[in-house]
Order: structure tokens, then C-alpha cells, then sequence
């Protein structure tokens, strides 16, 4: 039943590269192993410090990274990307799996899976798996999350919005270490 699941989520995390769908441009992509996710966790682990994010959307946002709870999980707090409030997302393995958690400002936490990556590891897939105060898959969330690792100094992430059926680009965010 895993290996199914396994299967299911690789397909459907197939669908951010496909050249027809607006959702993203065609990249070739291979299916999550121990390994990718081992090596993924890890380029989080270094992006360690002061970030600024700047989205498509014209906003600002300070973003920390830090390693807790004796480095299993790497947490992201971002700041004034929707003024005065404060969200976080959670990084962590969970055996030979890569996770995250998106505690959003829409009231959720979405939990999303690594299932495909390219650009040889540099990019990361994540797709909705299931979440907190998510009571069906139509209540609005974060859906889809792709992180490309451009350099030691730099991460561009796009995130998706799910909601009444439908998914759609939410905002790309390129961040960039503070000095």
C-alpha cells in the first residue's frame, strides 16, 4: 500500500513539470529516494541565518533559518509577508521522507511531501499530503511547494494555492542571504 502511495504522489508531483499545464515549466524530474532526501535536508540545514524574500507579488519579507531540536528539523519563520503577522514551515525527515509543515496565516498547516526532484537535486517538489485545519482538500491551503537551491546565497521557491477544486500559482519568492 505504501509503494502505491509512494507511486501516486510521484505522478502527481510529475504534473509541476508538465509542458502543458500553467503551473510550471517543463523540467525533467525523478521520484524521491532515501538518498535525494537525505541530500535535500541537508542543503536546508545550510541556509542556516538572515534571509530577505522578495515575491511576485511586491512584498518584502524577513526570513530566518535555523537548525532545533538537535538538527532533525530546520525551521523557517518569515516575517511581514502579510504585515504584522508571522508564519513558519518546519523541514524534517521522517524516516527515508522529507517533510514539511506550512503554519500559514490562513489558519492551516498543510503538510507537504518531497516527491520528485531535478536540476540534480538542486530542486525540490513538494506536494500536499494532508494537514491541520484542513477539513477537506477544497478548504483553501498551501498545495505545492517547489525550492530551487540557485547558490549558497540564493533560494527561489514557488508556491501553489489549492482551493474549490482548483489549483493555481500562488507567488514566487527569490531569497537572498543577508550579509
Amino acid at each position: 500500500m505504501r509503494l502505491l502511495l509512494a507511486a501516486a504522489l510521484g505522478l502527481a508531483a510529475a504534473r509541476v513539470f508538465a509542458a502543458d499545464d500553467d503551473l510550471g515549466p517543463t523540467i525533467p524530474s525523478v521520484p524521491s529516494t532515501p538518498e535525494l532526501a537525505r541530500a535535500a535536508f541537508r542543503r536546508f540545514q545550510a541556509l542556516e541565518g538572515a534571509w530577505e524574500g522578495r515575491s511576485t507579488k511586491g512584498w518584502v519579507e524577513s526570513l530566518r533559518y535555523q537548525s532545533i531540536a538537535a538538527g532533525s528539523t530546520v525551521l523557517e519563520t518569515s516575517l511581514d509577508a502579510h504585515p504584522g503577522e508571522a508564519m513558519a514551515t518546519a523541514f524534517y525527515l521522517d524516516g527515508d521522507r522529507l517533510l514539511l509543515t506550512h503554519y500559514c496565516v490562513a489558519k492551516n498547516q498543510p503538510r507537504l511531501e518531497a516527491t520528485a526532484f531535478a536540476d540534480g537535486g538542486r530542486t525540490v517538489v513538494f506536494t500536499f499530503r494532508d494537514g491541520a485545519n484542513i477539513p477537506t482538500r477544497d478548504r483553501g491551503h498551501m498545495d505545492r511547494a517547489v525550492f530551487t537551491f540557485e547558490a549558497e546565497d540564493r533560494v527561489r521557491s514557488r508556491w501553489t494555492w489549492y482551493q474549490d477544486g482548483k489549483e493555481r500559482w500562488l507567488e514566487e519568492i527569490i531569497q537572498t542571504r543577508k550579509p
